[in-house]
């Protein structure tokens, strides 16, 4: 489904991401883990369209999505949770959701129903300001967001950043949900166990390199890993 060859992405001078390539088919669940700053966001933000790679092609459903602008990624079937959640402070839970269905046309009411079932908080706070839900909550109203446009290829950016550890549980077994729905998921994440542990196949970052690749269960059992991600 997606295909992401060689990848050179620079900030600046600063060559960020060197030769990234991976690729993600349908109906899995693939994580990309690493430390902080090793590139995973970065890649993720290429892929989207928020940043724009110096060489390297992403191709989605066989088609060329490097020069596009974001907004026709996600009229594509690409959505992008981001890192921090980004929810729209001053607006409704259910503004929020609206907007994340600006490339839908007719009703919105299947896709908000659709949402709703899913997280049925969202559902109580509807009419809610954004900025007065918890970590926990803004997480939930990011991902609905982003299931608004009714993607092929979810993205999501450290779903679990910052949120108590029962919330981080909560939010692992609605990406299973989601994927059991159908919803293909490339997920990047620095708890590594708890990826690992939900993800088909990963690939591990370090420096903007891959570096290593395997199944969750292989990426799991590998003492390198487990020395450097898994506090093992």
């Amino acid at each position: 489904m997606l295909k992401v060859n060689d990848l050179n992405v620079y900030y600046g001078a600063i060559h960020a991401i060197k030769g990234v390539s991976f690729q993600v088919n349908e109906g899995e669940i693939v994580t990309l883990i690493g430390a902080n700053g090793a590139g995973k966001s970065t890649t993720l933000n290429t892929v989207s369209g928020l940043l724009r790679s110096r060489s390297g092609s992403i191709l989605f459903q066989d088609e060329d999505l490097s020069h596009l602008p974001a907004y026709k990624i996600v009229s594509k079937g690409l959505a992008l949770v981001p890192e921090g959640r980004r929810v729209f402070l001053q607006m409704t839970v259910e503004e929020n959701l609206e907007m994340g269905a600006f490339t839908q046309s007719g009703s919105l009411d299947p896709a908000l129903e659709q949402v709703y079932a899913q997280f049925p908080r969202l559902k109580e706070r509807r009419r809610q300001v954004a900025g007065t839900l918890s970590g926990g909550e803004q997480q939930m109203l990011a991902m609905g967001r982003a299931l608004m446009s009714s993607p092929k290829l979810l993205m999501l950016d450290e779903p679990s950043m910052g949120l108590a550890p029962i919330l981080v549980e909560q939010i692992f077994e609605i990406i299973q949900n989601l994927h059991r729905a159908g919803t293909t998921i490339l997920l990047v994440e620095q708890n590594a166990q708890a990826a690992l542990s939900v993800a088909d196949r990963g690939y591990v970052l370090e420096t903007g390199k891959v570096v290593s690749s395997g199944t969750g269960a292989e990426l799991m059992a590998s003492p390198e890993i487990k020395k450097a991600y898994l506090g093992g």
